[in-house]
């Protein structure tokens, strides 16, 4: 027997907030590492083209993570996985700050990146399984609280620097009540392992059928690739198309990022309402097409106003496309959720990367607004290719009755 309320679990319930919690602290421990970036470069004595170079590390660990900790998710349960990744990303917070020269620091953001690698994917596996059990889209939302977790680090990395706080112990503290935070949030989690947890029986994909799911994981991948490094393009090039292309003093071009950040936040609040009615492919398709006018809007805007409507639609188009890919990955299969989130999250986080680089190399061609075009185009191709949502089955493809195994899955989720 189990008690259910408002029509949901209790621990279902408490999974989801658990998910949520999680995705701050994911979200923190980054934002924690970003805040304190110019104060490790003096200390260690940095240019800032070392600095850059030693960031493709961060990168590199991170993607490493993300591919050894899906099978591991898979194999040993999200309820084991995700916390210790959560224990581990905590510890690793604190080790740029103990950095003494470029060597250590190199192997400092090399093992910072793997663990928050392996952070991410195990942690959007168990939103998988979450968003399973309760039979209706609720990725976006948890993507949207990792965004809320950067604004509790820089809030944070105030009250430490008007404390008199060093950057070590900034982290260092940052880095323990991180630790706890994870340790005290495995309860809530769900029991079993994802095959138990996310599959009835029948959902089990075969053999035969895991073939065809696998070049389906790579077209979401590809997706979430070209959709990511347009995310990558914004957070980089938006001041400083504002401020060089269209001549906006420093202060105000500082808003051209913010407008794009609140507008994505303020999207994956809204999109899982929007999947639930229309279907993800519909967040997908018209989120996509959205984002293409926004961009164009942005690359030709002839003043700093229309620049900012044209980077606040390109944030709340993009908004709620990577929770939807994600979403499919995990549900094509949900015995290998994590392996098929690492595939896909791991394709994004390297475009998310290249992003910046790409649009970089561009400007050498032609006129830095001029290449937003080339993200015009990705969006466009995106847009197009949405129908593969359509294709696949799972609890967000398409807006579908409750299932008939919700209440199985609630009654599983409740026992001890």
């Amino acid at each position: 027997m189990f008690v259910t309320v408002g029509g949901v679990n209790p621990s279902l319930r408490a999974a989801r907030a658990a998910t949520f919690i999680y995705f701050v602290l994911a979200g923190t421990l980054m934002g924690t590492w970003v805040v304190h970036i110019p104060a490790i470069e003096t200390r260690v004595g940095l240019s800032h083209a070392t600095l850059g170079s030693l960031l493709v590390l961060l990168g590199l660990g991170a993607f490493t993570g993300m591919q050894v900790v899906g099978p591991l998710t898979d194999r040993l349960g999200t309820r084991l996985v995700v916390p210790t990744t959560g224990v581990l990303a905590s510890a690793a917070l604190v080790l740029p700050g103990l950095a003494r020269d470029p060597w250590t620091l190199a192997g400092a953001l090399l093992a910072f990146g793997f663990c928050n690698g392996c952070l991410d994917v195990s942690m959007n596996a168990h939103a998988v399984h979450v968003e399973k059990a309760y039979g209706r889209p609720v990725m976006s939302a948890f993507h949207a609280t990792f965004s809320v977790g950067g604004v509790i680090a820089a809030l944070a990395a105030a009250g430490a620097a008007d404390a008199g706080m060093s950057p070590v112990a900034a982290l260092g503290a940052s880095a323990a009540l991180g630790i706890v935070i994870a340790l005290a949030l495995t309860r809530g989690l769900l029991p079993g392992t994802p095959a138990t947890v996310a599959a009835t029986p029948a959902e089990q994909a075969p053999a035969a059928r895991r073939r065809g799911i696998a070049g389906r994981i790579w077209i979401l991948a590809a997706l979430a690739l070209t959709t990511m490094l347009c995310e990558g393009a914004a957070n980089d090039w938006s001041t400083l198309h504002l401020k060089d292309v269209l001549g906006a003093p420093a202060s105000t071009a500082a808003f051209g990022y913010g407008t794009f950040a609140a507008a994505m936040t303020i999207g994956r609040l809204l999109a899982d309402r929007v999947a639930a009615r229309f279907g993800a492919m519909a967040v997908l398709r018209y989120g996509s097409a959205t984002a293409a006018v926004g961009i164009t809007i942005a690359a030709l805007a002839p003043s700093t106003w229309a620049a900012f409507v044209g980077w606040a639609l390109f944030g709340l188009g993009l908004s709620g496309c990577i929770p939807q890919l994600f979403s499919a990955a995990g549900h094509a299969d949900p015995a290998a959720a994590g392996s098929n989130v690492s595939r896909v999250a791991g394709l994004g986080y390297l475009g998310m990367l290249a992003g910046p680089a790409v649009i970089g190399w561009l400007t050498h061609l032609t006129a830095l607004n001029h290449t937003f075009l080339l993200l015009t185009l990705l969006c466009a191709t995106t847009a197009i290719a949405a129908g593969i949502l359509r294709t696949g089955s799972g609890a967000t493809s398409e807006p579908e009755p409750e299932p008939a195994s919700r209440q199985q899955l609630t009654a599983g989720a409740a026992r001890p």
